[in-house]
């Protein structure tokens, strides 16, 4: 018994050296690490150079090379296909190389508008294996990687820090309605895993609003940097940036998911947008931004002036069709191509977009 009770004083003795080798930790110090806020870190985050924490990646990534996200006009990337329907990837280099040119502030890519959710795990590490190369560094790289199933998000975060994105764009499961509780676990524990956080509320597709109480929780999490707003309903923002007070709602991203409503949201003291237009007119939605971000509202609502119509006839079915159809027409890309369940423009569309097109000035 003597010997017993030996051996095992000296296990407990011996633990916290064991511990410190080989970097074990309880999973409530692990938690309150990444739990802690930090302003520093997520002014950081947003403007200035982003680092790994130490334990929350997997080794071997791209986590270090993290570039920031802007302030400005993100565009929400279209995905090209050859009329097969195979990714187009030099289609899809083209159009990096338009969007370095035109100096779009950031890329949001793999999201709805890249029809990601009908392309496989290899399918989306092709194409951003194919962005990387070809922007990393140039321009900050949003990424899509939400969906319905926690552990599917959870797996396209990781091949995105992985790949070497800079962060991501995650939406609340949609569907299944969860309460405004579950969305701050799914959140948070998409955020634990190390990689900058946007989070995505569009209620009319996923049929759950994230509540300004919620956001305002979630907003403590250090790698939850900002939020794209797709409800089209500017008292939001102005609720918003209220419930978070001027220090954390300074540091804390705001952009519009709603082209329509985009100038108005950033006069309101919105950051910038993540667009359909700016696949269509790259430069002009960064002109436009950038203006109402200098505070020049007159000349921001007289660049938008002709592009109220695109803003509207891009919607006219589902988002990318008919963005798909007038980058087509452009000659932006080879074609209209859309996977299924989508489809190609219905021809009754042609002329209303045509009209919009030559509005903004490109036919």
């Amino acid at each position: 018994m003597t010997t017993f009770s030996t051996r095992i004083s000296l296990l407990l003795l011996l633990l916290p050296v064991v511990s410190t080798v080989f970097g074990f930790t309880s999973q409530k110090a692990a938690f309150q690490r990444t739990r802690t806020f930090n302003l520093e870190s997520r002014r950081r985050a947003i403007g200035g150079g982003r680092r790994r924490r130490d334990g929350a990646l997997h080794a071997g990534t791209n986590a270090n090379e993290m570039v920031p996200l802007k302030k400005g006009s993100t565009c929400a990337l279209i995905t090209p296909f050859t009329t097969d329907g195979k990714i187009d990837i030099p289609g899809l280099e083209k159009l990096i190389d338009l969007h370095l040119e035109a100096q779009t502030d950031n890329l949001c890519v793999l999201g709805t508008t890249a029809e990601a959710s009908v392309m496989s795990m290899d399918e989306r590490a092709l194409v951003l294996s194919t962005i990387v190369k070809k922007a990393k560094g140039k321009i900050p790289l949003l990424v899509g990687t939400g969906t319905i199933d926690p552990s599917s998000v959870k797996r396209n975060t990781q091949q995105a820090i992985d790949l070497g994105a800079d962060a991501s764009l995650v939406v609340p499961p949609y569907y299944v309605k969860p309460p405004q509780r579950g969305l701050i676990r799914h959140f948070t524990g998409m955020a634990d895993l190390g990689m900058p956080v946007i989070l995505y509320n569009v209620p009319g597709r996923t049929a759950v609003d994230l509540s300004d109480e919620t956001i305002a929780t979630l907003a403590e999490h250090d790698n939850i940097v900002g939020i794209k707003d797709a409800t089209g309903d500017i008292s939001r923002l102005t609720s918003l940036k209220k419930i978070l007070g001027k220090e954390k709602s300074d540091n804390f991203l705001k952009y519009s998911g709603d082209d329509a409503t985009t100038t108005d949201f950033l006069l309101e003291g919105g950051d910038g947008c993540i667009s359909v237009t700016a696949n269509i007119v790259p430069k002009k939605m960064h002109d436009m931004v950038h203006a109402a971000l200098e505070g020049n509202g007159d000349l921001a609502m007289k660049l938008n002036q002709p592009l109220t119509l695109l803003h509207k006839k891009l919607f006219v079915e589902s988002n990318p069709i008919p963005c798909k159809w007038a980058a087509s027409r452009l000659g932006l890309i080879e074609n209209a191509y859309c996977r299924p369940p989508l489809d190609e423009m219905d021809p009754q569309y042609i002329g209303a977009v045509e009209e919009a097109l030559t509005a903004a000035g490109l036919l």
